[in-house]
């Protein structure tokens, strides 16, 4: 018998492809600050980028730096990189960014049909993410998925990051659900998985790229279209 009623989701690189609508903004920034000057190439630079931006939400979701930190450093350290010591631009390049991204629509395929699927079968449809709240309301409502959820929770608004338990006991407050009768869906395995069975959730990873193969004791879809018949199967 089937006993899900809550499912969460999370946003960036499950739902919503942060790879493709971050490199689509990027590429525009490149153009117009001309980086092209100083590095050898566009994929240099993304490259570069994303390792320090990963390092830098590293630290944020640690509570090592806060929110500005995170959004002025990544790009003044990026420039760093190319020889350009330019904290102002690094700002600049930060704003523009911030201008750009959210408004990218780029979606993981069948993302609206299993949405539509899952909603049809009064499952109660939620995001728990990371990202910050200014932003990834845009990207809900200009990718069209936005009116799907129920409840939208970013982490800052609790003041901790995935996989601290108190993100996900927020939310299941916020919802009323019970975590017995909920799921989390994610690409992050520690995140989004761990962080949630950590409270009771079940966890699955969303691994489109097969990074985790080798992951074989938790539940795992290459394609969002594997989520309804899992969820039935529970």
């Amino acid at each position: 018998m089937n006993i899900i009623k809550d499912v969460f989701f999370d946003l960036d690189r499950t739902l919503w492809d942060f790879e493709r609508n971050s490199e689509n903004a990027l590429r525009v920034i490149y153009d117009e600050a001309k980086i092209g000057n100083h590095a050898a190439s566009f994929e240099h630079f993304l490259e570069t980028y994303k390792v320090i931006n990963a390092r830098y939400w590293k630290n944020y979701s640690e509570g090592k730096i806060d929110k500005l930190s995170l959004r002025n450093g990544r790009f003044t350290d990026t420039l760093k990189e190319f020889k350009i010591v330019n904290e102002k631009l690094g700002g600049q390049l930060n704003n523009r960014y911030l201008e750009i991204s959210p408004f990218q629509t780029q979606l993981f395929p069948s993302t609206k049909e299993v949405l539509t699927e899952l909603k049809n079968n009064n499952y109660r449809l939620h995001i728990i993410t990371n990202g910050f709240k200014e932003v990834q309301f845009i990207k809900l409502k200009n990718s069209g998925i936005i009116e799907f959820f129920e409840d939208i929770l970013c982490s800052e608004e609790v003041g901790k990051s995935k996989p601290h338990p108190l993100v996900f006991e927020c939310a299941l407050k916020r919802t009323k659900a019970k975590a017995k009768h909920s799921i989390m869906i994610g690409d992050d395995f520690t995140a989004d998985v761990i962080g949630a069975e950590n409270v009771g959730i079940r966890g699955v990873l969303f691994d489109p790229e097969r990074k985790h193969k080798s992951k074989m004791n938790v539940d795992r879809v290459e394609h969002l279209e594997e989520i309804p018949p899992l969820i039935l199967g529970i």
